[in-house]
């Protein structure tokens, strides 16, 4: 018998459920009562699934046991032989190997705080990271060690060549013990645990510094809205757990959606991780098949491009039951491509920020079949509202600010007190995202406050766009929008107004900010306009007017 959201909550947050949940002493915060109090206990539950797989890159299989010898031996390797101390920071940069993996958990068993820089920043992005954090130590992969030799930070490099000065991943782990133990630390939920950039709308990116309990509640959240989905459509929970959960993870581990969503929901669940270099869609459909694939986690992109495939109806699918995705815009079609390719699957949307240590509110089930529109409902720990510009609570469906509070929502930016605290308002995180609540209590996105694009998951934010373009001397004025995507969502456009008397074109724009600013970020679709760029009295310019003109949007 299928059951309300209302009873599905009640039967899995009750007494004694697994989702059972307390409040934070006085704050009128809810928390998970038995998620893991920090990520050495995540660390250490983890080893009790012992000789199951827990990752698989390409032909290389890890157990939980290797993976948790691993972990344990690199952290002493970081206390004895680095001195690394509770709450250093300390730097992971690389594709998604396996050391990611072993890394982050290293660094953060140490009680350290990890630090994990996006592999695809240029050498100036990737060095501000270091130097912002103040990394005591940088664990990066052969491509990026060479674009960080210059820190002048203690390197441990590994898949590739180290640079002079910088030590080898296997020589710095040297023999790993089976009896080897985690270095003694004490942590607490409300200490420091990792710091996630993301992009800032003016200038450098921000550090988003999350805790222990943002790190412990977060496999708790994926879990219970997989769950919540399942009890609701009347399935067998006890059938449903019972069931091993394989993912395929096609995202990188730098961003929360990977690291939270994929990563740390695996190590509680004991499920499989199978890593993906990049993705590929021909790839990921040989994956899904050799490793009977159940869940696949990603952005909207990865299930559109997956079944756009020309080889889509060779390969065995029929182990995947489960298709989530957010983190980026779901194009209005890919619901009725997924019942249309993929029938009898459950996929879900979901809502989150690297501000809310991923997922905050989830779509799934009969409701995203109901409400494909909708981001959906928060999960049962999370609060919702929306505001006006003064702060003001709005009734159901008036459009104003979404507001979350919860106990995934991260401590702050790092060493940037006035983001802090425009950012975060008596407990309440202020997205920057324009949204409505119905009566029901789903929400739903209806535009971004915040002057960003989102191309395949990756956030790009105009101003810093537009601040590279308006270093080529031919450029008098420019505009960065986002231009509709079936594939990524979204990608980078821009307008440009050219000084007098000069001239340029796209592709040698295109060339100029190769370097400047990560490929991503480059614009695909290039507008030489003659006039002034529209602006409002305020100076500002306005992009609805430019899209309109431009795209009819």
């Amino acid at each position: 018998m299928s059951l309300s959201h209302a009873q599905a909550q009640a039967q899995l947050t009750g007494p004694g459920q697994l989702f059972e949940m307390e409040e934070i002493g006085g704050t009128g915060i809810r928390t998970w009562k038995h998620a893991p109090a920090h990520f050495r206990a995540l660390l250490e539950m983890s080893r009790f699934h012992g000789d199951k797989v827990f990752l698989v890159y390409e032909d290389e299989h890890i157990t939980f046991e290797d993976h948790f010898r691993r972990a344990a031996t690199l952290a002493n390797r970081l206390v004895e032989e680095y001195g690394v101390h509770k709450g250093d920071r300390v730097a992971v940069a690389m594709r998604n190997y396996p050391e990611w993996v072993v890394s982050f958990s290293a660094v953060l068993a140490a009680g350290a705080i990890a630090v994990p820089l996006n592999a695809w920043w240029t050498e100036a992005e990737l060095a501000y990271g270091v130097s912002d954090s103040g990394a005591k130590v940088l664990i990066a992969d052969g491509e990026r060690a060479a674009r960080l030799a210059s820190t002048g930070v203690p390197l441990i490099v590994t898949r590739g060549e180290a640079p002079e000065g910088a030590h080898a991943f296997g020589d710095v782990m040297g023999e790993i013990a089976a009896d080897v133990k985690l270095p003694d630390v004490e942590l607490s939920p409300e200490d420091p645990a990792t710091i996630f950039y993301t992009s800032g709308t003016t200038g450098h990116p921000k550090g988003a510094l999350g805790s222990h309990r943002n790190l412990g509640q977060s496999p708790m959240t994926v879990s219970y809205g997989f769950l919540r989905a399942l009890a609701m459509a009347g399935k067998d929970l006890a059938a449903a757990t019972g069931t091993r959960r394989i993912t395929l993870l096609t995202v990188p581990l730098f961003h929360v959606t990977g690291c939270f969503s994929a990563l740390t929901t695996t190590m509680f669940t004991g499920g499989g991780l199978v890593l993906m270099y990049k993705w590929d869609p021909e790839q990921a459909l040989r994956l899904i098949e050799r490793e009977r694939i159940t869940a696949m986690i990603g952005v909207p992109t990865n299930a559109w491009q997956l079944m756009s495939h020309p080889d889509f109806g060779k390969y065995d699918l029929s182990s995947l039951t489960t298709l989530g995705y957010g983190g980026a815009p779901a194009p209005p079609k890919l619901l009725e491509r997924i019942t249309e390719h993929l029938p009898n699957r459950a996929p879900s949307n979901g809502y989150g920020m690297t501000e809310t240590s991923a997922l905050a509110i989830g779509n799934g089930g009969a409701d995203y079949q109901a409400k494909p529109d909708s981001i959906g409902l928060p999960t049962a720990v999370v609060d919702v509202r929306v505001v006006d510009p003064m702060g003001n609570e709005l009734p159901p469906g008036e459009v104003g600010e979404l507001c979350v509070r919860g106990p995934n929502v991260i401590m702050g930016y790092w060493n940037k007190p006035e983001a802090t605290a425009q950012t975060f308002v008596g407990g309440w995180l202020h997205t920057g995202d324009l949204a409505k609540i119905d009566d029901e209590g789903f929400v739903y996105i209806v535009d971004r406050a915040k002057d960003m694009v989102i191309r395949g998951g990756e956030n790009v934010y105009c101003a810093e766009v537009e601040a590279a373009l308006f270093e080529h001397p031919a450029v008098d004025d420019a505009a960065v929008i986002g231009v509709p995507d079936d594939v990524l969502g979204e990608e980078v456009g821009a307008v440009i107004r050219l000084a007098p008397g000069m001239s340029v074109t796209a592709e040698e724009l295109k060339s100029f900010l190769t370097g400047r600013i990560a490929k991503f970020k480059i614009p695909v679709h290039v507008w030489f306009r003659e006039g002034e760029l529209p602006r409002n009295p305020g100076g500002k310019i306005l992009k609805t007017h430019l899209r309109r003109e431009i795209l009819g949007a």
